[in-house]
């Protein structure tokens, strides 16, 4: 197949106010270009809405009929990023007919691991069908549940993705990805047969959780709070004593299942520095459990951009961590990438997971398309 032009969406469940939009040239097995990316914010009542959806999905927690709030806010963020599409793709000097496809993750409002003897469940709202009818365009949609119904994990899907960009840097197993979202996921690649990847532990979302509550904005900024405060080092061994960090892979978190009250009684520069220093360690644990640990971390997603996260995981996860801009990579641009990337597989009918990335029984085809 010849490489074509897809647009890749994310959103991811850290609820910055943004929308990830990238676009990319593939053919889904390597990049033949990179395109134009851009954050597009939110409107302040869509972000409003978005964070009140997470609070009923929680509660309702795959129980009885969705929440009547679900479907408000599919409309909107469905109308949200289709607009976004748009804008991006004629900025790039492109119309949507010259798109062969869109990558649309959609908004995850609940994920629950599988269990044994209980499959997982996992709900991204993300209307593909409205989408194909707004922009006149392939979409492909609804990523992760046929992974899920088969028994997989559902996450992390970004495998495929990072293991096309470490084919590019030419590595083996002594370099990894790790992506720091609301949750960290890792993905190792031993330059040939074996790919690895599962959820790591938190990253951001605590740590913006505990001090959104605490009234001081809407994250660490540039890690300042956790520099400033001092690790209670006692918790955090105890912290890192929780069973999911050293069970085997494959293995996928909700981004509250590691929550802000990790860091309760403590002082907000305090509290900031052990979540920090429990996402570092966290990671540390995860590295050493893969087949053979990595001496360096190709490092994305909004976590790269805290100078303490980076600085504790030299020190806490025994590691070499270096931004992705440093290998030509785009940092914040690569979950978005993936999706185009993910779309592109989806429409040639390749996996997108894998039994040692999701632990699905085979690899495993996902998405639906509409158009």
């Amino acid at each position: 197949m010849e490489p074509i032009w897809a647009v890749g969406l994310m959103t991811g469940t850290v609820l910055d106010g943004n929308i990830d939009v990238a676009l990319l040239r593939t053919d889904g097995v390597e990049v033949s270009e990179f395109g134009a990316y851009t954050l597009a914010p939110y409107p302040a009542s869509i972000r409003e809405l978005l964070e009140e959806t997470l609070q009923q999905a929680r509660a309702w927690n795959f129980e009885g009929p969705e929440p009547a709030i679900f479907a408000q806010a599919e409309d909107a963020l469905t109308r949200a990023q289709s607009e976004a599409v748009r804008k991006l793709v004629e900025s790039a000097g492109l119309t949507m007919g010259d798109i062969g496809a869109v990558g649309f993750h959609g908004q995850t409002v609940l994920h629950r691991a599988p269990q044994p003897g209980r499959i997982g469940a996992t709900r991204q709202l993300g209307n593909g069908q409205l989408m194909h009818e707004i922009l006149d365009c392939k979409v492909v949609y609804d990523f992760r549940s046929a992974d899920v119904a088969a028994g997989g994990q559902g996450a992390p899907l970004s495998a495929a993705y990072h293991q096309a960009l470490l084919r590019s840097l030419g590595t083996g197993g002594d370099t990894a990805v790790l992506n720091l979202g609301g949750v960290a996921n890792v993905t190792w690649w031993d330059g040939a047969d074996s790919l690895v990847a599962f959820d790591a532990g938190p990253a951001n979302a605590p740590i913006n959780d505990f001090v959104k509550a605490r009234g001081h904005g809407d994250m660490d900024r540039d890690g300042a709070l956790a520099l400033e405060g001092k690790v209670d080092e006692e918790r955090l061994a105890k912290l890192l004593t929780h069973p999911y960090l050293t069970a085997p892979y494959p293995k996928s978190l909700d981004r509250f299942d590691f929550g802000a009250s990790m860091a309760d009684g403590l002082g907000l520069e305090d509290g900031a520095a052990t979540l920090t220093a429990f996402t570092c360690g966290a990671v540390g644990k995860a590295l050493d459990i893969l087949p053979r640990r990595p001496t360096r971390l190709v490092v994305c997603g909004g976590g790269r951009h805290n100078p303490a996260i980076m600085a504790m995981l030299e020190t806490r996860a025994r590691v070499e961590a270096i931004p992705a801009e440093t290998v030509g990579w785009r940092g914040d641009a690569i979950e978005a990438e993936c999706f185009a990337f993910l779309a592109v597989r989806v429409l040639r009918g390749m996996p997108i997971s894998f039994p040692t990335t999701t632990g699905a029984p085979r690899p495993m085809q996902g998405g639906r398309i509409a158009g």
